[in-house]
């Protein structure tokens, strides 16, 4: 290419680094690459939670015009926030190795009392009919999340905690928690992490199953751009894809977005694949889950047999319930 491949990113500083990780590689391998900032509905609106702004791809269906109208040549997504179908006349490109696909918790307050009220001992968490005898006994705890998943997740966990509504960039998330009376707030542990900020205080929620794909980076661009292709498929990491496709795959399915309580994740480890899916109702009290290993070579199509087999035991009685609220 004799111009620069423009990169169009949103303007968080998380959306910024990501791009410029792909920027950084690509001109390791001899592209010559420029940013292009572009800021999202998603961004400017941060106040109404995001299960009430009604449609999926809130923070790449910007982007996704700025391809389509040829302003820019390829956009950077955080993955867990594709849509599971692309726009019409784009395609993935390349999906970058995962970093951590966990949910953390960062927290205010005594560390010893709210390890004690959540159940968290010794470094581990207790099991579900275990946590039961901890948790009763404690004072409620008030947690921020804009997450439906997150939220009710918490809930069938802790069903006597309060939840409450909390938006904006990891910036304006810190920041609001540090400003309010919140126990703690919830956040993608990949987020903090890569832009330095995750705090001392904060802890995995390893019993937490995250959003399908999340901790990933995925590259869009147009499908009849065979150049741009070219140049970004060389960054794709192909376990990161295959999960990640899994995980989009259980969800569309289950025809999951912003309002739906959906769970998924797929780890290949020495040429197996273990996934693990759930849904819940929104109030958490109400969990449907799948849980299979199997041989890598025998992965094509998990995600949505998974979810077909979640739908026939318990999965469509709580999609119903959450339609009709």
């Amino acid at each position: 290419m004799t111009q620069p491949l423009r990169i169009g990113t949103r303007d968080s500083q998380l959306a910024v680094w990501q791009a410029t990780l792909v920027q950084q590689e690509l001109r390791q391998r001899g592209v010559n690459a420029e940013l292009i900032y572009i800021k999202s509905d998603g961004d400017i609106d941060l106040v109404t939670p995001l299960y009430e702004l009604g449609v999926q791809g809130i923070f790449t269906k910007t982007l996704d015009a700025a391809l389509l109208s040829n302003r820019i040549d390829i956009a950077v997504h955080s993955m867990k926030d594709v849509p599971t179908q692309l726009a019409k006349g784009l395609q993935q490109a390349a999906v970058l190795p995962r970093a951590s696909y966990k949910d953390i918790l960062v927290y205010k307050g005594d560390k010893n009392a709210l390890y004690d009220t959540l159940g968290f001992v010794n470094g581990k968490w207790f099991t579900v009919n275990e946590k039961h005898t901890l948790t009763t006994h404690h004072s409620p705890l008030t947690i921020a999340t804009s997450s439906v998943r997150r939220k009710a997740q918490w809930l069938n966990r802790y069903p006597h905690h309060v939840l409450d509504n909390l938006r904006g960039n990891v910036n304006t998330r810190l920041r609001k928690l540090e400003e309010s009376d919140w126990n703690g707030a919830i956040f993608a542990g990949a987020g903090l992490e890569r832009i330095e900020l995750r705090p001392e205080n904060s802890i995995d929620l390893d019993w937490m199953l995250p959003a399908p794909s999340q901790g990933a980076i995925m590259i869009a661009c147009r499908e009849n751009d065979t150049a741009s292709f070219n140049a970004v498929y060389p960054l794709n990491d192909e376990h990161t894809a295959i999960c990640t496709r899994i995980e989009k795959d259980f969800l569309r399915v289950l025809m999951g977005g912003c309002t739906t309580p959906i769970s998924a994740l797929a780890v290949i480890t020495n040429d197996k694949l273990l996934f693990r899916g759930n849904i819940l109702s929104l109030d958490g009290k109400e969990k449907a889950e799948i849980e299979s290993e199997l041989p890598l070579s025998k992965a094509e199509g998990l995600g949505e047999r998974s979810a077909r087999t979640l739908l026939e035991n318990g999965g469509q009685k709580i999609i119903e319930s959450i339609r009709n609220a």
